[in-house]
């Protein structure tokens, strides 16, 4: 009797640590998988995909005792920079916050605005960017916006559909929360079994269907919350916070983000395994060199 329990203790053990194994060696080829997704140049980790917060508009024009809407006229100058950015730094991929679902309990002339700045940047810029092959896209709910700011949206998605230089996607009346609400929805509509509902059916009715998640997501103005920008899709995403009001914004703020984004390691859940990638290089954002990019803006 007590050979056979040995016995049957010893086959347990071996099975239990042949699943450890099994699970070991699945958790190791995915998180090589994930690391093969990332991007390096010159033996430093780029982003793909920058998602920004754009904070700090309103104060900025504070500060300077002048009207709100000259700081947000101020911040578009900033999102401008920025695009420029990701140009000169490889980046390919940008998403910015620019209205939320509750932006619309601010005062009714902000609001307006804001709307009025939107439709007036899409005409002013518009051309230019596509010159430069730029796609622009609407991340949000066109619900609520007016109409000719909706068929200036339209019109910016359909000119620019096939830029394939710099994709900028501008999230404008755009909740995190509600994105999700609005996928769910979506999907009972279709009459989809609840037993067939993954996170990949998900992710195909969001608003960013098709696009890969942020690597990096920059909060300017020293706050330190998401504010229920992305939350599904920068559930890995490396956070990265600058006191630097959004106007103020500009490439010392954005190397340094990229330097922040370098140094550390993508786990992706998973323990770190240092032997796996080489390590990105430290580079000091005071020496980063600005890559040379040809063609005018």
């Amino acid at each position: 009797m007590a050979l056979m329990t040995r016995t049957r203790l010893r086959n347990l053990w071996s099975a239990v640590g042949a699943v450890l194994d099994g699970g070991a060696r699945g958790a190791e080829a995915e998180r090589r998988a994930e690391l093969a997704r990332l991007r390096f140049r010159d033996g430093r980790a780029l982003p793909r995909h920058i998602a920004i917060i754009m904070d700090g508009n309103g104060r900025w024009a504070t500060l300077r005792r002048m009207p709100r809407s000259l700081g947000h006229k101020a911040g578009v100058d900033a999102l401008r920079r920025a695009v420029e950015l990701c140009d000169d730094y490889h980046v390919p991929m940008l998403t910015v916050y620019a209205f939320s679902t509750e932006n619309w309990g601010r005062p009714q002339e902000e609001i307006d605005a804001l709307m009025r700045l939107l439709w007036e940047t899409i005409r002013s810029d518009l051309d230019r960017l596509h010159a430069n092959g730029v796609r622009l896209r609407h991340i949000g709910r066109m619900e609520g916006l007016a109409a000719d700011v909706q068929q200036a949206i339209h019109h910016m998605q359909d000119l620019t559909r096939e830029n394939t230089k710099l994709e900028l996607n501008v999230a404008f009346n755009y909740g995190g929360r509600a994105e999700i609400v609005d996928a769910v929805r979506q999907i009972v509509t279709e009459g989809t079994p609840a037993e067939q509902i993954t996170e990949e059916l998900i992710e195909r009715h969001l608003y960013t269907r098709g696009l890969p998640d942020p690597d990096l997501v920059i909060r300017t103005a020293g706050e330190m919350r998401l504010s229920n920008y992305l939350i599904w899709q920068l559930t890995y995403a490396e956070y990265y916070a600058t006191p630097v009001l959004w106007p103020d914004f500009g490439e010392e703020e954005f190397a340094k983000a990229l330097d922040a984004y370098a140094q550390r390691k993508r786990r992706f859940g998973k323990l770190d395994a240092p032997d796996t990638v080489e390590p990105a290089r430290m580079v000091s954002a005071t020496t980063l060199a600005r890559p040379v990019v040809e063609g005018a803006r």
